[in-house]
């Protein structure tokens, strides 16, 4: 997720402690790189399987539709095989990909989605765990046909690859769920509030240039830094800050971890992390000139179009990152934007 930081850094930074901890004990301790395949042929996916409460667990119904078949490259449809891409190694990123609870499945958002589109082309899904780098070595050499993993669309990646957007990419505010106030896309009202952020991440970035403004208008934020996930909820609970500022998937995931305790969050409203010129979009990421975005950008739009999408986001708490339509590489950050 390159656009000011790391797919990694972003995650990671805005992990609760309860997303660390199952991510660390599970992405160490099974999945080490190796292929899980699935079966094809029931028309029967399982969303949100052994997800740790992440999830709503749901069996969508998903029948091949034969004319996206056609549209795949003939080797991929002659092997019958969907070769999955996740850049999820060591720790996992709850709720988009980790490892679950029988600490062998990849669950999240990111493989789910993965599984419906393969299933929707008539193609086993092969879920394959790398870490990020890996992930895009394995596109390169043709051991990955199409990732699903939070890849941000970029000018400078549609070099080398071919996108099918699936996600808004946003970042989002927590508050706790007896807090009225929202964001309502106005930076204005963020005026005398205390806000936690990350240091170094893009969410810092786009929060220092809201204070600026801010403050030449005669008004200010406070920013608050914490040294982790779990500080910044003691935080948030206690009521010393109002507002944290991270990527929206982190937070949707932390917001369930907390529905059952004395200080419950809720979401307060999004920002693309593009900035405020565009929006940022998530997409399935293939090499340049495979011949695979469009049969797969069909795929997520025929899911769209039946409801399956709309149910996979509502399982794993993203509804409010969802597209109307899959788009093939839709515009990208540009360069002055990494």
């Amino acid at each position: 997720m390159q656009r000011r930081r790391s797919l990694r850094t972003r995650f990671v930074r805005g992990l609760g402690a309860a997303t660390a901890t199952v991510a660390l004990a599970s992405g160490l301790t099974a999945c080490g790189g190796e292929a899980e395949a699935t079966g094809p042929g029931s028309g029967k996916v399982t969303v949100g399987a052994v997800s740790n409460g992440a999830a709503q667990q749901a069996e969508l119904s998903v029948p091949v539709d034969e004319s996206l078949r056609a549209q795949l490259p003939a080797e991929v449809r002659e092997r019958g095989e969907l070769l999955i891409g996740v850049g999820a190694l060591p720790a996992g990123f709850p709720p988009l990909a980790y490892v679950g609870t029988d600490q062998k499945t990849l669950t999240g958002a990111e493989p789910d989605l993965g599984r419906l589109v393969a299933a929707t082309l008539g193609l086993k899904p092969v879920v394959k765990n790398s870490t990020w780098e890996n992930l895009f070595v394995g596109i390169d050499s043709g051991k990955v046909d199409v990732a699903f993993t939070n890849v941000t669309v970029t000018e400078e990646r549609k070099k080398k690859y071919e996108f099918a957007s699936y996600r808004q990419d946003n970042l989002a505010f927590e508050t706790l769920k007896d807090n009225p106030w929202n964001f309502g896309g106005d930076y204005r009202n963020l005026a005398g509030r205390t806000v936690a952020v990350s240091s170094g991440t893009n969410q810092e970035k786009i929060l220092l240039e809201w204070q600026k403004k801010l403050q030449a208008e005669g008004k200010d934020i406070t920013v608050k830094y914490f040294p982790d996930a779990n500080s910044t909820y003691l935080a948030l609970s206690g009521k010393k800050i109002d507002l944290s500022f991270g990527p929206n998937p982190s937070i949707a995931y932390h917001i369930t971890q907390t529905a059952s305790s004395n200080a419950p969050t809720r979401n307060a409203g999004s920002f693309s992390g593009a900035g405020e010129s565009l929006q940022g979009l998530i997409a399935a990421t293939a090499k340049k000139d495979s011949g695979l975005a469009k049969p797969v950008a069909e795929a997520i739009n025929h899911l769209i179009k039946n409801g399956q999408y709309a149910r996979l986001l509502a399982a794993w708490n993203l509804s409010n990152e969802a597209v109307t339509t899959s788009e093939v590489d839709p515009p990208g950050l540009p360069v002055t934007n990494s």
